[in-house]
């Protein structure tokens, strides 16, 4: 039998869950982040934008508030988490106002201070923290953005001038799409394939100075402006080229690799695909932190739109004498609820993953299998969120009707401003298939080419119980699951032990199916290597995405156990329960294909969910409440219009809407603009 909810619950109970392990940053951000340069005015063009954002890059460096990840030594406090936290803190504002932030501290300051020694952090990382020297990310190229091992800038070291020559050897080879390039940024860390006595070492970084005092391109650096951009008007993203650059030696950032005066090379790290994953590996907090902010917007756009369908009329019922709350319409909670209940799913595997990333990146010791697992987690949460973020960001736009299209309303700048989100940081189909290949293997050093995938050793290892290893709250977990009778016919759809099982049991069976079909091209005589993975890339991806759904699930399931309110537990368990059979329902031909649902019983699954919907109802308000999203942050003119209006609103509403129904013309959920 199903427990009625209480009447209300204390959103501030659901706050301290959500919140989680770093919630005095949280608290701090809402406490002292309130400035008119956090949130654009409507219709700010490009050089607005960009000014806004650079007056407010210096505001938070003075706050001390965007560099915890520092050195304690240099201004920070050596808490990777928090800083992490901060960024997505920051996301409720501008995300241009966040990508700039992440650039300047997050990867240009992050990748000093991990790849650097404690030279680099001497000389340089005081003046990034401060913002007196604004920096950029120089990775991606045009021609090479996933493939970042296969980088054609090279840095070939000249021993007779002690410097590296930097070079750009054609435009496919220029940096692309460089946060801080087109107007800001004073030096850059530059990521180029080493050469030293004709031999090279695969990529490294360097520190370069591309601009003089006066802000003039330095000899040989040319810098171009990628100009306007779909969204992010306040980054100022360029382009960076090099022509024969001579960088001395001091500037490589050789925590994995130097160069001695003579040109010979060492590194702690003899392999160098095993060098280049454990590099990149130290700059995991930039895919932590774009995951984690694209979930913080999409709280944004749920706030917004819950809000607006608690006030929004359209349509009067039959014999009530007013019309009808968007949010009292099943479809319109078909639209939100369920996009809500996997936005408290993601916030809990978020908060799951930055606590592992804290703890990996802060240990004494590298323990090579747990980085493995958290680079493998942050790629997969990584798509996921971000996924979600444009899925629901669109929903909660249309939810909103013409509303919704104005810019005053935030919703389309935030639809803008993520839709990259999706291909930075990892393109996500990309990084779902990292997840997979972490799956199939377990060896990080088969991760820099599909040549391996062709050898029978590589594949032959079936699914280890390591592969599904539980990963939060496991012993509750476990009993769950094994609690759960043979018969899926006689166990409640709200089972929390079977809805895990169906999720578990999924997955297992995709990652076997793409084991089998994997050792069966690898002996298919004359198949090519590539062929052997690209004949089954579309069943690995959907075993990745599988694998993510579990996990997430999981930590949903954790996070209701930290919660100590009965009332904020009670409700999370309602709101667990649609992410699951929602997760399961949008997957439904799966499940009835192979024989986890009979048809009955798919019926039952959708019939669950909309009882769900309807017991949520009250509670939708509660729910984006405990974002404790400060006003200013919403920054939404729909949500903060006086009653007086809004009433006069819906009487303007409700003779609008009898006029077309008179005329027999269908209507959306749409309100006029604003006059």
């Amino acid at each position: 039998m199903t427990r009625s909810l209480p009447p209300a619950v204390d959103p501030a109970r659901l706050t301290e869950v959500l919140d989680g392990r770093w919630a005095h940053v949280r608290r701090d951000a809402r406490e002292h982040l309130h400035d008119p340069d956090l949130l654009p005015a409507p219709g700010e063009d490009m050089a607005a934008a960009r000014a806004r954002v650079t007056r407010m890059a210096a505001k938070l460096a003075a706050s001390g508030q965007v560099t915890l990840g520092f050195p304690k030594a240099y201004g920070g406090a050596d808490d990777a988490g928090g800083s992490v936290t901060a960024i997505e803190m920051l996301a409720s504002t501008d995300l241009s106002v966040m990508v700039k932030a992440g650039v300047q501290w997050g990867l240009f300051g992050g990748a000093v201070h991990a790849l650097g020694t404690e030279r680099h952090h001497a000389a340089y990382l005081p003046g990034i923290a401060s913002f007196a020297l604004p920096g950029c990310f120089a990775m991606t190229e045009t021609g090479h953005g996933s493939d970042v091992q296969q980088l054609r800038t090279t840095c070939t070291y000249d021993p007779a001038t002690q410097t590296f020559d930097l070079h750009t050897p054609h435009e496919a080879a220029r940096k692309d799409y460089i946060g801080n390039a087109a107007q800001d940024g004073r030096m850059a860390v530059v990521f180029a394939q080493l050469v030293t006595r004709g031999e090279r070492h695969g990529v490294h970084a360097w520190l370069v100075p591309i601009r003089d005092e006066r802000g003039d391109p330095l000899p040989g650096v040319t810098i171009g402006d990628d100009g306007a951009k779909a969204g992010l008007p306040g980054v100022d993203n360029g382009r960076l080229s090099f022509d024969h650059v001579p960088v001395p030696r001091e500037m490589l950032l050789d925590r994995y690799g130097s160069v001695a005066p003579d040109g010979s090379y060492t590194s702690p790290i003899p392999n160098a695909t095993r060098r280049f994953f454990t590099m990149l590996g130290t700059l995991v907090r930039g895919r932590v932190s774009v995951g984690g902010a694209a979930s913080a917007a999409t709280r944004v756009a749920l706030d917004i739109a819950v809000r607006y369908g608690e006030t929004r009329r359209q349509f009067t019922a039959p014999g009530a004498d007013r019309e009808v709350l968007l949010n009292d319409y099943r479809a319109h909670r078909r639209r939100l609820l369920p996009a809500l209940a996997a936005t408290y799913a993601y916030a809990f595997a978020q908060e799951e993953l930055v606590g592992a990333m804290h703890d990996v990146l802060g240990a004494d010791v590298v323990d090579e299998d747990a980085q493995r697992e958290l680079e493998s987690r942050a790629a997969g949460l990584k798509a996921a969120q971000t996924w979600h973020a444009t899925r629901t960001i669109q929903a909660c736009r249309e939810a909103c009707g013409g509303a919704g299209y104005l810019q005053e309303n935030r919703l389309p700048r935030l639809r803008a401003d993520t839709d990259v989100f999706t291909t930075f940081e990892g393109d996500n189909t990309v990084l779902l298939q990292l997840v997979a290949k972490g799956l199939l293997t377990g060896y990080r050093e088969e991760f820099g080419s599909l040549e391996g995938w062709g050898r029978v050793g590589f594949v032959a290892d079936l699914v280890r119980e390591t592969v599904l290893e539980r990963t939060a709250a496991r012993g509750l977990i476990a009993r769950l699951v094994d609690a759960v009778p043979g018969r899926d016919d006689d166990v409640p759809l709200r089972s929390r032990g079977w809805q895990l099982r169906a999720l578990e049991d999924r997955e297992r069976h995709l990652l076997e199916g793409a084991v089998r079909r994997l050792r069966r091209n690898a002996a298919t005589p004359g198949m090519a290597p590539f062929d052997v993975f690209d004949d089954v890339q579309d069943h690995v991806l959907r075993t990745a995405q599988a694998h993510v759904d579990r996990v997430v699930l999981e930590a949903f399931v954790a996070g209701i156990v930290r919660t100590a309110d009965p009332g904020a537990r009670a409700l999370l368990e309602r709101v667990c329960d649609l992410f699951a059979l929602t997760t399961i329902e949008a997957d439904r031909a799966w499940f009835l294909e192979h024989g986890r649902l009979t048809p009955a019983r798919s019926k039952a699954l959708t019939a669950t969910v909309n009882a769900l919907l309807g017991e949520l109802r009250p509670h939708m308000v509660t729910l984006v409440d405990a974002f404790a999203l400060p006003e200013d942050w919403r920054g939404a003119a729909i949500v903060r219009e006086e009653p007086g209006r809004q009433e006069a609103m819906h009487a303007h509403d409700a003779a609008t809407s009898d006029g077309l129904l008179r005329r027999g013309t269908a209507t959306s959920l749409e309100v006029p603009p604003a006059q």
